[in-house]
This record gives C-alpha cells, structure tokens and sequence, in this order.
C-alpha cells in the first residue's frame, strides 16, 4: 500500500532542504533506513508516541514503526502545461503521486533569488495551481471530445459523464481546483477516472526564516492561510533551513534545541502527520513480546483488509480480530487486566479498524 506524497514549488522556496531534511530524517532510522527507491524518493517514519507507550508496556524484542514515502518533484517554471523547463516531467511525476505538498517561501531574504524577483506567496500558488488546470482542461477536453460523440446518441453513462466533465470543465475555467467541485459518490466515478492534478489532496508548507520560528505569523504566513481556507486546506509552518538541523540530531539533543527554540515539535514531524492525514491514512498495531509494530491502513478499511497489510494469508484466512484502543489498553496496563475491564473485543468481518486499535488477528489458512 505504497502511497506517496509530492513535494512541489517554486524554485529557491526551500523545497529541496525540505526535502533533504525528511530523507536525513529516514537515515538515521535502524527500521527504515532511507530507501533509494528512486533519486527523488524517500521512506519517512511516521512519529508517534503511542508506540512509545506501547513497547514500554510490553517489553517486545524490537520495535518497528510505520513509514510512507515523500516524492520531490521536479522544480516547476511558467508555462510547465506547455512542455516549458522541466514542464512534462514536473506533471508526469505529478500525476503519480497521491497528494500534494506545496512548499511557498514566506520569508524575506535579499541573499536568495526569487524566480519572480520579488517575495508574493499567493502570486507562487497561483502559478503552480494555473500550471496544474490548465493541464487538467486539456485532459478533459480531450475526454469530452469522445464522450460527446456517445452522448449524441443518448448513451445514458455518456450523458451523465459529460454533465460531470462540463461542470469541471466550467470550474477549472474559474480558476478553481477539479476537488473544489462537489459531486455524488456516483458522480465521483468520472472524475477519479481522469487522474486529474488539481483533484489530488493539498497541503501548503510556510516555509519561514529562522529568526521566525516561536513567533508570531508573519503577514506572508497569514496570507497563505486566507488563500488555503478558501479550499479548505491546511497549513503548516516551517524552517526548512532549521529543519535539516533537527533531523541531524537524536534523543536528547533533539529535545534540547526544541526547547531552545520554543517549539514543542518539529516542523517535520507536523509536516508527516498533516501529510498522512492528508493521503486518508491511519495506524493500527500490534503487539506482542516478539515485536510491537505499527501499521498503515486506509481510513475506512475493514478487519480482513487491514489483516491483509500484514499478509495475504491473514485475509484469506480471516476468523475475527481480537481488539482492544490504545487507550483503554494503556489505562489497563496490561492486556490481561484490558480482558478483565471487558475492554477486549472480538470484532468480525464487518467491522472497521479505527485509528490506535491494538489487534491481535485469528486466522486459518
């Protein structure tokens, strides 16, 4: 279940210290070393303190802990839908991945260049999301061209496709992003079809300078928040400079030049969770003396299917999946006294893992 988030911007916006901060931070993993699984990828645990919590209650052998992967995509100019400076290959590696990290300068710096030669968040936005709808219009317009031709002919499917396309169609020309249209689950159909750019999910990153960081917003931040909340976006604030710092250090020295920050958590680790959040992605675990572990499965998922993240075998072979939360697990302090608090469930094939469940999966193959 490899799903991806592309990291995108401008140049001289920090993308690529950002982007070298979250694979510094890969490396220094015993679990999940960073992975060249291409030149611009990288594997990223995801920090959570519940698993923390958890091998100090059970004591296992090892713990393994949950990771998805960061794609840094190629730097974009004006006129990338038109082939211009690495424009094909910006919007081919685009369109691979599942959701949309938008890296925008929000400080102020006469020794780094702007591409525009002046520092205006929402100009940049606009100039990456004009480059993905345009794309996006010539993808549709494509598409309509055959769908009509079926349509003249009262094909029921190829009338209710076209009314879909001409709405997005309508709302790409006003400048809007293909997700900010609203449609049926029924309806959805066409547009997951089309594998539009301005359809994926998007989060946008201030990046701030260092001077920044455990202040109050600057104006460029403030503005990027006005432009995000009219997509219902979220924003993240960060110092990619500072960040590529942080991922160099561990334990308590970590903990140290946080506090001597005033933060109380990287930026990069913000930036993980929001992104995982983002791509629909929750964590279950599982634990025992050998191993506690976590593992990623899609918001909504059932036992069965999220049995399968583990093999395939345990799908397959699904009998029921003893649960019990994070929490109730953790007040109980064991799994037995969990059992004696009725905390323990024996949940069956319908049932659909929440975020924190602590499973322990019957099968027979």
């Amino acid at each position: 279940m490899a799903l991806t988030a592309g990291i995108v911007g401008l140049p001289n916006v920090g993308k690529s210290t950002l982007f070298n901060a979250i694979t510094q931070a890969g490396a220094v993993s015993a679990n999940y070393p960073f992975a060249t699984i291409d030149p611009n990828v990288g594997i990223v645990e995801v920090p959570d303190a519940r698993l923390q919590k958890l091998t100090a209650l059970v004591n296992p052998k090892k713990t393994t802990p949950t990771a998805f992967e960061f794609t840094d995509i190629a730097g974009i100019v004006e006129g990338a839908s038109k082939g211009e400076g690495l424009g094909n290959q910006f919007l081919s590696h685009i369109r691979q991945v599942d959701a949309i990290c938008h890296v925008v300068r929000a400080f102020e710096d006469d020794e780094v260049t702007h591409v525009s030669g002046r520092v205006d968040p929402i100009s940049d936005i606009e100039t990456i999301n004009l480059e993905l709808i345009l794309a996006d219009l010539e993808t549709i317009n494509k598409r309509l061209d055959r769908v009509e031709k079926m349509a003249r002919q009262k094909d029921k499917e190829a009338l209710a496709e076209k009314d879909v396309l001409t709405r997005l169609k309508e709302a790409l020309e006003s400048e809007q992003p293909a997700r900010a249209l609203e449609l049926s689950k029924e309806e959805e159909k066409y547009r997951k079809g089309l594998h539009l750019l301005t359809a994926k999910p998007i989060l946008y990153v201030a990046n701030v300078a260092e001077d920044e960081i455990g202040e109050a917003e600057n104006e460029n931040v403030k503005r990027i928040r006005e432009f995000a909340k009219k997509e219902d976006a979220e924003v993240i604030t960060i110092c990619a400079k500072i960040e590529s710092e942080i991922a160099e250090l561990e334990g308590e020295e970590r903990a140290e030049f946080l506090e001597d920050l005033g933060i109380a958590e990287a930026g990069l680790d913000q930036l993980i969770k929001a992104t995982y959040n983002l791509l629909g992605l929750a964590t279950y675990f599982t634990a025992g003396e050998e191993e506690v572990r976590a593992w990623t499965f899609r918001k909504g998922m059932t036992a069965p299917q999220a049995a399968g993240i583990i093999h395939t075998d345990f799908e397959k072979g699904f009998i029921k999946a003893e649960t019990v939360s994070y929490e109730d697990l953790i007040e109980g302090g064991s799994m037995a006294k969990a059992k004696e608090n009725g905390k323990v469930r024996l949940e069956g094939k319908e049932y659909i893992v929440k975020d924190g469940d602590v499973i322990h999966f019957r099968f027979n193959v």
